[in-house]
């Protein structure tokens, strides 16, 4: 909620299909976090609620 960038997870061009990456959250503390997918000109921000 404070606005800081915690982990980028892809920054690049992906091949077409289905494309898969794990996040290891394992170093953040327990909270409500915001991701956002982007491709091309679509862009959707989501909730992530990480429990410990």
């Amino acid at each position: 909620m404070l606005g800081r960038e915690v982990a980028t997870l892809v920054n690049g061009v992906q091949e077409p299909g289905l494309n898969s990456v794990t996040f290891d959250g394992s170093r953040l503390s327990s909270g409500m976090y915001y991701y956002r997918l982007q491709a091309d000109k679509y862009v959707e921000t989501k909730k992530l609620l990480l429990l410990r």
